[in-house]
């Protein structure tokens, strides 16, 4: 039975042939079982597919899939001997943008179990095919993975080309319509919405979903939408809801842990992300969260053990996050463990060409640089490096995780009674410009290490930062928008506040009706939001987030700062 017969049936139409036509394709067939991974690549050449390429371990498929574009991946769920899977392969793959939309998944295995195939389709996969199979049911899946790819192109070719909103219509109408893949459509309408900030809209959408068809991660995008409102509590109990009815759905746990972690509650969000790493404890980017929030908890023997782990599971992939091999370094030198300090220092060597034209790669090389000068009693070239590193902390690229590492740097240095004339005035800086709330105070202060100093200093920042904010906001209360706005863009400048300049925008956003001649501060606001950016996030101390959880891979989709109302964007001007 050819791939013809068995799909289209004896007359397939135009669309039919082109669907049909795999000539040009690339497939990526990844099973350890000698036989099965032959059978199936054998079905893949009858079918036509012009390029079949083969792995028998998750970690060569890994490695294939990060340097090669391939237009089908058929991947067997379980390998004998090893405890990662392909549901495994497939998350961090999604999370961190490593599979883009064209790319037909299929997982095979003969796990028949109803919560294996619920497992698979919350990652939004794109078929399921239990063993033993004949070729047409193989081909059946080919065939209507492709066809959704086919009938949602519109909405993907507007996402490449970053028209956001033009791409979000288009899946609500294709949701309001019930159209072909209405479900699959209104998913990625949704997170369209969350990820350019409409938040209300998003909710609405994914609200609409769970009242048409009850599905978690429709369930959980209320949730999310939740979260990025600041309605954190109420996303809590969203999610505690959602994790009590499925146990096991390891991306309400990451959602849930961010949640506890914006709240300060950082043994709770620990316990949280501990449980989704065991669920699933080949995900490198699950245990880097677990490993850095045990880090700054204060626990450095414990986040050791966790960040050499996945140094060992993931330092060759994109998925690795260099902050951890930082973090790594930090926790050796406090352990005294000189020799593993040193291989972080050489692992950092080894990735100078894969990383070669990344400023961030070099930032954070210089902090594991300066902390071998500390351990080798080099103190004098220490500060230098330190204060060539201290000199940029009003800078726009001095983001959340270069004022931590700064900090832990600093603390290092008071740890042998060597402190820096301006210390305190640099930890001041960064206290004021970047603890603009309780829990990245707190993150800051565990940055500080044992040197409580400094970390009382950093608290006190952020008492001051929250009163200059609610001094400002008292007189927005008190019917003077203006001056309320005038007051946070003058102290969130002075201070390179970027949390204090986006309640000035929300301000500016509410009353602009209200204050007279407002073009001249939504100028200003909307000049330091472009320059500056949303520095204020903790994202990048706590590792690259790729795929949101729960959330699904949109190429190219962030969160652009959008100019305020009748004001021409800072590339226009």
């Amino acid at each position: 039975m050819n791939f013809s017969d068995s799909v289209f049936g004896p007359k397939p139409t135009a669309e039919e042939r082109a669907l049909r036509d795999l000539s040009q394709s690339k497939a990526l067939v990844v099973d350890g079982n000698h036989i099965s991974r032959s059978i199936l690549v054998s079905q893949m050449r009858d079918f036509g597919v012009g390029t079949v390429v083969q792995a028998s371990r998750l970690e060569d498929a890994r490695r294939q899939l990060e340097y090669r574009q391939f237009d089908v991946v058929l991947c067997e769920h379980h390998f004998q001997g090893s405890r990662v899977t392909g549901q495994d392969l497939l998350d961090d793959l999604r999370r961190s943008h490593l599979l883009p939309f064209s790319t037909v998944f299929i997982m095979v295995t003969g796990e028949a179990t109803y919560a294996k195939v619920a497992e698979a389709a919350e990652s939004a996969l794109d078929g399921y095919l239990l063993k033993p199979h004949k070729a047409g049911h193989l081909g059946d899946r080919l065939y209507q993975a492709r066809a959704r790819k086919l009938s949602l192109k519109k909405i993907f070719e507007a996402i490449e080309a970053e028209e956001y909103a033009q791409a979000a219509a288009l899946c609500k109408e294709r949701f309001t319509a019930r159209g072909p893949f209405w479900l699959y459509a209104a998913r990625i309408g949704a997170e369209l919405m969350l990820r350019v900030g409409d938040i209300d809209q998003a909710q609405a959408m994914f609200e609409e979903v769970v009242a048409a068809k009850t599905l978690p991660w429709a369930k959980l995008g209320i949730a999310r939408a939740q979260l990025e409102d600041r309605q954190v509590l109420g996303a809590i109990s969203t999610l505690e809801n959602l994790i009590g009815e499925d146990p096991k759905y390891t991306d309400a746990y990451d959602v849930l842990g961010r949640a506890q972690f914006e709240l300060g509650r950082f043994d709770k969000a620990r316990d949280t992300y501990r449980m989704a790493s065991e669920l699933t404890p080949y995900s490198i980017n699950r245990l880097q969260n677990l490993a850095l929030v045990t880090f700054y908890a204060g626990e450095p023997a414990e986040a050791e053990a966790l960040l050499h782990r996945s140094v060992l599971l993931g330092i060759d992939s994109k998925m690795f996050d260099l902050q951890s091999l930082v973090l790594l370094a930090f926790a050796r030198l406090e352990l005294g463990d000189n020799k593993g300090l040193t291989r972080c220092a050489e692992d950092f060597r080894h990735l100078q060409e894969k990383y070669e034209d990344n400023r961030r790669y070099f930032r954070l090389r210089a902090i594991v640089d300066s902390l071998v000068l500390i351990r080798d009693a080099q103190y004098a070239q220490a500060v230098e490096a330190v204060r060539a590193l201290a000199k940029l902390v009003r800078a726009p690229e001095f983001d959340f995780e270069s004022a931590a590492n700064m900090l832990g740097l600093l603390s290092q240095l008071s740890q042998r009674a060597i402190q820096l004339n301006e210390v305190d005035g640099v930890v001041d800086t960064i206290g004021m410009r970047f603890a603009s709330s309780r829990a990245h105070a707190e993150l800051l202060a565990g940055a500080c290490g044992k040197h409580a100093a400094y970390a009382e200093r950093i608290r006190a920042c952020q008492v001051q930062v929250l009163r200059l904010t609610e001094s400002a906001m008292a007189q927005c209360v008190a019917g003077h928008p203006r001056a309320a706005v005038e007051s946070l863009v003058q102290s969130g400048g002075a201070l390179c506040n970027a949390k204090m300049m986006e309640t000035a925008h929300l301000v500016l956003q509410r009353y602009s009706s209200q204050i007279a001649d407002a073009s001249a501060l939504h100028e200003a606001v909307d000049k330091f939001r472009h320059e500056f950016g949303n520095t204020h996030e903790a994202k990048g101390t706590l590792g690259d987030d790729g795929r949101p959880a729960g959330g699904v891979s949109l190429p190219s989709v962030g969160r652009k700062v959008a100019p305020s109302p009748g004001v021409a964007s800072p590339e226009a001007a």
